[in-house]
């Protein structure tokens, strides 16, 4: 997992990303321009071709803080709900083809909190030939990355 993350680092570095640590399987960075940070890890299994991901961000120039967004390990179905579990929390997420968001600021808090308290998340859904999956994240070290990335962008 720690090797994983730190490709995923190095990938983000060389897009003008600066790292601001590694925390078990999650890692914090900042962009300067649009001025965000982030923290950001992979599930649990590992994709050849996919690039699933699940970040929490903050963007201060428009106030926003905790911002939950997910790259799917698979497109999925036009009418496919995609759904997140945090032990025994579910929430219901808005999405796209390949990625998923909390409807609204209080949704994306109200995850936060639950990953906090969590050990691991999944995020289930219908792919686009009708086949159910789920990506899983431990999270282990998210808490740590998101205040790391709190951090990054405050005073900003």
């Amino acid at each position: 997992m720690i090797v994983a993350l730190l490709a995923l680092a190095a990938a983000l570095q060389g897009q003008g990303r600066e790292a601001l640590g590694v925390y078990d399987g999650w890692g914090a960075f900042r962009d300067a321009a649009p001025m965000r940070c982030f923290a950001i890890a992979r599930p649990v299994e590992k994709y050849r071709e996919a690039q699933p991901f699940v970040s929490i961000a903050t963007w201060p120039r428009n106030r926003v803080r905790d911002q939950l967004h997910i790259r799917l390990s698979r497109a999925r179905a036009a009418n496919a709900r995609v759904t997140l579990s945090v032990g025994e929390r579910r929430f219901e997420l808005m999405a796209g083809d390949s990625d998923a968001w909390a409807p609204d600021a209080r949704t994306d808090a109200a995850i936060v909190a639950a990953m906090r308290d969590g050990r691991s998340m999944s995020v289930e859904s219908v792919d686009a030939n009708g086949a159910p999956f789920a990506d899983s994240y431990a999270l282990k070290g998210a808490a740590s990355a998101i205040d790391a990335a709190a951090l990054g962008c405050a005073g900003r």
